[in-house]
């Protein structure tokens, strides 16, 4: 998990403003194609409840995309059951080895962090570990210059205890343009400088329209007392749908007078009829 999200203040209308209008930006169009109807718009459903942390109610409706054969649906109910159980529970294993099997590379990810083929003998075919295998797949794919895959090995090299190894696929991420990855990769740089700049990366991510990305920047801009430059950034990160970002935006029209950073401009009909688009936490692939 992006430990450097900002966290803006909420308020008690920010469960409205879920219910009313709520999306998931995960879902996957490659795989959504090669489901049915009935399947795929329970994998859409299921993801914008997931996106919104409504993760017992997505539950149903992904266990019918992950019937139909969908791999991101089984690792998301495999997330689902691991948060709600504190733990690696037999439904979350028995979920991450499906995915597993399936090819996703952070269900063997989860599978090597809870020890699994040492502790419940679900073990890979013809490797030593999971991450390992995570290894095998996701390497050559990356040396082809599949993004995804390199974002994918930098946490497959940390799990090997390679963590510089992984820190050169994630710059290379980062670099082919993947913003995920550059949001990322801005978020290590600041852990380990220690100051907040808006480094280029996150500009980066929040220019291609990554949500995250511009929370952070806003965030950042706003610990260099850049008011204006952070209020658009929130008021960019509201229009994209991020959670936090629609509640400050929500509140400063309807109260400005609470909150420093919120502009002069009260207006009821746009802090209370903020509704568009749907709304999502964007939980990256692989957190907590």
């Amino acid at each position: 998990m992006n430990s450097s999200t900002v966290r803006w203040p909420l308020t008690g209308f920010m469960a409205l403003l879920i219910a009313v209008g709520s999306t998931s930006a995960l879902s996957s169009a490659d795989t959504a194609r090669e489901l049915n109807e009935e399947a795929r718009q329970a994998k859409e459903e299921g993801m914008r409840l997931y996106g919104i942390r409504w993760r017992s109610v997505a539950i149903h409706h992904l266990e019918k995309a992950a019937e139909a054969g969908d791999v991101e649906s089984m690792y998301t109910l495999g997330e689902i059951y691991r948060f709600m159980d504190r733990g690696m529970s037999r439904e979350a294993i028995d979920w991450y080895h499906r995915a597993a099997e399936g090819g996703d590379p952070y269900a063997m990810l989860r599978l090597n962090w809870g020890m699994i083929c040492e502790l419940a003998d679900i073990c890979p075919e013809e490797h030593d570990s999971w991450a390992k295998m995570a290894l095998d797949q996701e390497l050559p794919k990356a040396e082809e210059g599949d993004p995804d895959a390199m974002l994918a090995l930098y946490s497959v090299y940390v799990a090997l205890e390679d963590v510089e190894e992984g820190r050169n696929w994630l710059r290379n991420a980062a670099a082919a343009g993947l913003p995920q990855a550059q949001d990322l990769w801005a978020s290590r740089i600041q852990e380990r400088s220690g100051d907040w700049p808006p480094r280029a990366e996150d500009v980066k991510a929040a220019e291609q329209g990554y949500a995250p990305a511009m929370n952070n920047l806003a965030g950042n801009l706003w610990r260099q007392d850049d008011v204006e430059g952070s209020w658009k950034w929130v008021v960019r990160g509201s229009e994209h749908g991020y959670v936090n970002n629609r509640v400050t935006y929500g509140r400063c029209h309807l109260k400005p007078e609470d909150r420093p950073y919120c502009p002069n401009d009260s207006d009821p009909i746009k802090g209370w009829l903020n509704r568009e688009p749907p709304l999502s936490y964007f939980p990256p692939k692989y957190g907590l």
